[in-house]
């Protein structure tokens, strides 16, 4: 699904047939193999010969499959994305959503029953409510409302930012929590400082997406804080390390966490005017050219040490790395830096 958004959104952009034509691969792929046709929504994940192997559906992955419709019907016109995008939807809407408590439950099993392990990864922790997941569904929301004006859907977009605002966010440090029960009580001590800066401009586009002045120019105040907050996360060399519990802090220079810190500091630049955004956003740049692409084989490692040392240990390209951050990083730059207002103050 990932590769489905990023080769629609390069196709929107460019008009390159290549890209167009991995995005249809891709689409196809999707509504052959990943879409429950029983159950509704898609799979988790399946073996090589497209048979499932992890049926389980978890909401984050739902949320991904509608970024990715929603693009294609962007790029292509596609009737077929748009009607799957919205049934996607509605499909959230109505399995996932905590309609006593609000907000959107992790994971379930195939045929959409409170599942007893509802971590995204080993990493995370298990809970039935977590940042990344409202993340996830908040960005595709956001692109479906660009095509498709429909009341509940603008209901689900303006709920989801509240429920950023109100139940999410930190707003003593603007940091974002990451793990809650069912009863919106935080249940982690993590500083994801990729996370919050990757927030900070997502709240901002659904804001803007959204439509509403007032909810627009709250959120363009709280983006600010929230990408100040990230700032704390931010090396000499222009690198945004990765993540801080406590007294822990681990200092590994994770590629989706540059390619979210340029656009965040992109956004922030344009909306208060402030050049040390725009500095800042220059120096990662200038760290990711430098330390994260990989010219002689192609795409980027998947982190530097603090001592300057590749992480070898993890996939250039794989379950949790593939086209995405880093494409739309570039895509957003170009958005925002053609912007005649900002070439103007430039």
């Amino acid at each position: 699904t990932r590769i489905l958004w990023t080769f629609s959104s390069a196709y929107r952009i460019f008009k390159q047939p290549e890209y167009l034509a991995i995005a249809k691969r891709a689409f196809d792929y999707i509504n052959t193999y990943f879409i429950d046709k029983k159950y509704g929504g898609v799979y988790w994940e399946l073996d090589y010969k497209g048979n499932p192997v992890n049926p389980k559906k978890q909401s984050y992955a739902q949320g991904f499959a509608l970024y990715g419709f929603s693009e294609y019907y962007r790029a292509t016109g596609d009737i077929l994305a748009l009607e799957k995008a919205k049934e996607l939807f509605l499909l959230i809407e109505n399995h996932t959503f905590d309609k006593e408590k609000g907000g959107y439950l992790e994971a379930f099993t195939q045929d959409w029953k409170l599942i007893e392990d509802m971590r995204l990864s080993a990493k995370d922790a298990n809970e039935k409510k977590t940042m990344n997941t409202h993340l996830h569904i908040l960005e595709p929301y956001s692109n479906l409302f660009r095509v498709w004006k429909d009341k509940a859907l603008e209901d689900s977009l303006r709920n989801l930012i509240i429920i950023f605002t109100d139940k999410i966010l930190n707003n003593e440090t603007y940091h974002l929590n990451l793990f809650f029960d069912e009863d919106w009580n935080s249940k982690s001590e993590i500083i994801s400082y990729g996370h919050d800066i990757e927030a900070s401009w997502l709240l901002f586009e659904a804001a803007e997406v959204l439509g509403d002045k007032s909810v627009l120019e709250k959120i363009k105040v709280l983006s600010l804080k929230i990408a100040d907050a990230s700032l704390e996360g931010m090396l000499a060399d222009g690198s945004l390390i990765y993540e801080k519990e406590k007294s822990h802090i681990d200092t590994d220079k994770h590629w989706w966490v540059q390619a979210e810190n340029v656009v965040g500091l992109l956004y922030a630049h344009k909306n208060s005017g402030n050049k040390m955004y725009l500095e800042n956003a220059t120096n990662c740049w200038n760290f990711i050219q430098d330390q994260i692409i990989d010219k002689t084989n192609g795409e980027w490692v998947w982190s530097r040490k603090i001592d300057g040392s590749i992480n070898t240990l993890e996939d250039k390209a794989g379950f949790w790395k593939c086209p995405y951050h880093n494409a739309r990083m570039c895509m957003e730059a170009i958005s925002v830096l053609a912007d005649s207002e900002f070439v103007l103050n430039n």
